[in-house]
C-alpha cells in the first residue's frame, strides 16, 4: 500500500528543518570563523565556507597565558561540583519524598525561593562568606559557591523524579531480601537517571560557564577558569576576535561531548529500574 504523506505533515517537518537550521546557524558561523585565515575574520564579504582551512586562530588562543592552569581549574571546579550536586541531591531528594519529618514543606520553600534569587545579587554576600572562611582564591571556596547555587533546583529536579517512583518497587525488593543499599542501586538509580542526567547538565554548565565569580573571587591569575581566559581576549588595545572566536569553539567543545555521552542514558533510565529491580 502506497502511504499517502499528509500536508500538514510535510509543513511541520519543514518547520521544524527550518527551525533547526536557524538555531544551528550562529554554531556553524562560530566554527566557521574560527577555521578562516586570520585575515578573512572582520572582512566585509562573507564566507560562508572556509577555504583555505586554517588553525592559526586555534593556536593563538592555547598559547595565551596560562591557558593550562585554566583548563585545569575548569575541569576540577565543574568536576567536583557535578559529583557533588548529584550525590547530595539524590540524598536530599530521597529524604524529601520517602520521609516525613518537622520542618519538610518549609524546606521545599526555601528551595524555591533561593532558586529566585539572581546570582548577581548574591555576589556581595558570597564573597564575604568566603573571606572570613579564608577560602578566597582557592578552588574549595569556588566549588562551595557554584554548590550552593546548583543545589535547590537539583534538590527540585531529583525530587520530581522520585516522587513518581512507586514506593511499592522498593518495599517488594526489600520483602524479596534486598538491602536498602541495594534497592537505591538496582531500583531507585535506575529509575531515576533521566533526573540525574538533568542534574548533572544544569550543574556543569553551570560550573563550566560562570565568569564573574571566577574572576571576582580569584587573585591569583593561575587560578582563573577558561571563561576568565575567554576574557582576556579583549583588552584595551582592541579585541582578538579571531582567538577569540577559536576559543569560544574550544570552550563549547565540551558541553557537547559531555551532552553527546549521557544523552543516551536519558532514555535507557526511564524503564531499566522496573525491570532489573
Amino acid at each position: 500500500m502506497v502511504r499517502r504523506v499528509r500536508p500538514a505533515r510535510i509543513a511541520l517537518n519543514t518547520g521544524a528543518v527550518l527551525f533547526c537550521a536557524v538555531w544551528m546557524f550562529p554554531v556553524y558561523w562560530m566554527v566557521n570563523t574560527a577555521l578562516k585565515p586570520s585575515g578573512d575574520t572582520l572582512s566585509p564579504t562573507p564566507k560562508f565556507l572556509p577555504f583555505p582551512l586554517s588553525l592559526a586562530n586555534f593556536a593563538d588562543a592555547v598559547r595565551k597565558p596560562h591557558f593550562a592552569d585554566y583548563l585545569v581549574n575548569s575541569v576540577i571546579v565543574t568536576g567536583v561540583v557535578v559529583t557533588l550536586s548529584v550525590v547530595v541531591a539524590f540524598l536530599a531528594a530521597t529524604a524529601l519524598t520517602r520521609f516525613r519529618f518537622f520542618g519538610r514543606r518549609g524546606f521545599l520553600i526555601g528551595i524555591m525561593v533561593i532558586q529566585m534569587i539572581p546570582g548577581p545579587a548574591l555576589l556581595i554576600p558570597l564573597f564575604l562568606s568566603m573571606k572570613s572562611l579564608n577560602m578566597l582564591d582557592t578552588l574549595i571556596g569556588l566549588i562551595i559557591t557554584y554548590s550552593a547555587f546548583v543545589l535547590p533546583l537539583t534538590i527540585w529536579v531529583m525530587r520530581g523524579f522520585l516522587h513518581g517512583v512507586p514506593v511499592e518497587l522498593e518495599e517488594a525488593a526489600m520483602v524479596d531480601g534486598a538491602s536498602r543499599f541495594t534497592v537505591i542501586r538496582k531500583v531507585l538509580l535506575p529509575l531515576v537517571m533521566p533526573g540525574i542526567i538533568a542534574a548533572s547538565v544544569f550543574s556543569f554548565i553551570v560550573a563550566w560557564n560562570d565568569y564573574i565569580y571566577a574572576y571576582v573571587m580569584m587573585k591569583d591569575q593561575s587560578r582563573y577558569t577558561l571563561p576568565v581566559w575567554l576574557a582576556s581576549f579583549s583588552t584595551n588595545i582592541g579585541t582578538d576576535y579571531g582567538g577569540l572566536i577559536a576559543g569560544s569553539t574550544l570552550f563549547a567543545l565540551p558541553i557537547v561531548v559531555f551532552f553527546m555521552l549521557i544523552q543516551r542514558r536519558l532514555v535507557v533510565g526511564m524503564t531499566a529500574g522496573a525491570v532489573k529491580g
